[in-house]
């Protein structure tokens, strides 16, 4: 029986992912967490835009820039919640700061983490833990159906549980959602509950632990144009102002949508049409 037990034993510990050895900090500013086998990869050419481009949310710019200039300076910083209109440069604003961040000469890695792999971030906090480096860790797109339990996990991260989160860790995440879930879920879970006022406090309550609130909002015509302008002004091209707007305005028009995603995909049109490269 014993020889059968360790058997067992012995083939239960290989199909355990090893442990993770400690990771080179120096390898790069920014890493993207993964899972099975859990590892931090090494990001050496991030994909983000310069923070000058980024029209028309100077207020969220300029607030998350002067929080996360705190937190490398070792300063208090709170979490973050960008939250608002679908391609209205939420995520290419984090990353836009990091840059900043980096180039007014403060240390600071960004870690990205994928809302599916909320459930290891015990394991991964455990890891920046140990690290004298500081981390900006960053969810894109995050938001939770009525049924999904990742929200539990989310509040290793904001509240931190016993141990509480690292010092050297500030959170920031992007969402379409204020409340982190649809509001027609919210209120079927209100008006099914035994309890109406606590069936949904936990989850809603997620985003009252982010101290920072960001909003982004559809932008007008006119911040639409600029940013266009602003691409053109960067890469240097020069295409009548008249023909330019009409042009953007019948892009705009055939997607149904104005945002700073759909600027940047008529500015990439037009630079494949000019023969510039981006």
């Amino acid at each position: 029986m014993s020889n059968a037990m360790e058997r067992i034993a012995a083939a239960l510990e290989r199909m355990s992912p090893a442990p993770m050895g400690a990771p080179d900090f120096d390898a790069a500013d920014a890493f993207v967490w993964h899972v099975e086998p859990d590892r931090l990869e090494p990001v050496s050419d991030v994909n983000r835009v310069d923070m000058s481009l980024l029209v028309g949310i100077d207020r969220s710019r300029d607030t998350l820039l002067a929080n996360t200039v705190q937190f490398a300076r070792g300063l208090p910083a709170n979490n973050a919640l960008l939250w608002g209109a679908r391609g209205m440069g939420k995520s290419s604003l984090v990353k836009a700061v990091h840059a900043a961040v980096l180039a007014e000469g403060h240390p600071l890695k960004i870690v990205e983490l994928q809302r599916e792999d909320l459930p290891s971030v015990g394991r991964l906090l455990n890891v920046l833990r140990t690290s004298e480096a500081r981390f900006l860790l960053f969810c894109d797109d995050l938001s939770f159906s009525h049924d999904d339990q990742h929200y539990k996990s989310l509040k290793a991260v904001l509240d931190g549980g016993i141990e509480g989160r690292p010092d050297n860790v500030v959170f920031y995440a992007t969402s379409n959602r204020r409340h982190l879930m649809p509001r027609d879920m919210i209120e079927n879970e209100r008006s099914s509950a035994i309890n109406p006022s606590e069936a949904v406090e936990e989850k809603v309550s997620l985003s009252d632990r982010f101290g920072l609130w960001l909003g982004f909002h559809p932008c007008s015509q006119d911040e639409y144009l600029a940013m266009i302008d602003g691409y053109c002004a960067a890469h240097g091209i020069t295409l009548d102002a008249d023909t330019l707007r009409a042009e953007a305005i019948e892009w705009q028009a055939t997607r149904g949508a104005r945002s700073g995603r759909v600027a940047w995909q008529f500015f990439v049109d037009l630079a494949g049409r000019n023969g510039v490269t981006i």
